[in-house]
């Protein structure tokens, strides 16, 4: 049963073809041409999806199968976008916003979207930091077997805590320092695990990709493998495409 129009993503016009297109609820997936812009959507089956791992992957994979097919500038729509009707979409989206879906479209052009998310292994970089800190292990070392007051537990603490946080952010600098000039805009965000020291996207020309490919294996390569670096080189650029009122 059709409750509204399940929105995926934002295209100038002709926009894609969507013969093969398959989305939520393996519903197919049309394009509707509105003012200046072709939209992508399906025939929702529900008031409201829930945020499950295999309706997101469905709700990106529409998109990425459009860029795959040649139209890399669009404004990917946040996921569980259900409307009732063309007339709210154009009352509620278009024409409210018109001007600044334009100007994202103008800005998006000839850009994609990349991540990056660096992990690394805490014990294991305290101990190396350890070997690299000869007074702070001593004092850790002499204070282990020992009872301690609260004092004592509080400023080794506060020393290896403050020693594992500069050498944590001499990483993100080094990527920070390395991948920000091959982009023409950079979004981070907030770490999703403890493991998880950076969280970012960048914005950078379509042409640009394999050299900031070889910077990230260049950073893996002078951290001799010791991070898990998640390198994410094609998706819909969510990360830049935030609208404002006209």
């Amino acid at each position: 049963m059709t409750t509204g129009l399940y929105l995926y993503g934002i295209f100038p016009q002709p926009g894609p073809q969507t013969d093969d297109m398959v989305g939520l609820d393996k519903q197919p997936v049309r394009s509707h041409q509105l003012s200046d812009f072709t939209i992508l959507y399906s025939d929702a089956q529900k008031p409201k999806y829930l945020t499950s791992r295999r309706n997101l992957l469905s709700h990106e994979r529409v998109l990425e199968s459009a860029m795959e097919a040649g139209h890399r500038t669009l404004l990917p729509l946040q996921f569980g976008l259900v409307i009732p009707s063309w007339e709210a979409v154009k009352d509620d989206l278009v024409e409210p916003y018109h001007d600044s879906l334009n100007s994202l479209l103008h800005k998006l052009e000839g850009q994609r979207e990349v991540s990056v998310k660096i992990m690394w292994d805490q014990a294991a970089e305290l101990e190396r930091m350890m070997a690299e800190n000869p007074n702070l292990k001593a004092e850790r070392d002499r204070l282990q077997g020992k009872q301690l007051n609260m004092e004592e537990v509080i400023q080794i603490g506060q020393a290896i805590e403050a020693a594992m946080g500069t050498w944590r952010d001499k990483i993100v600098t080094d990527f920070q320092t390395k991948l920000g000039p091959l982009a023409v805009e950079v979004a981070e965000n907030d770490t999703l695990t403890a493991d998880m020291i950076y969280n970012a996207a960048y914005l950078i020309p379509w042409e640009a990709e394999a050299q900031f490919s070889q910077a990230i294996e260049s950073l893996d390569t002078a951290y001799n493998d010791r991070l898990r670096i998640r390198y994410n080189n094609f998706t819909a650029p969510f990360n830049f495409a935030q609208l404002e009122r006209n």
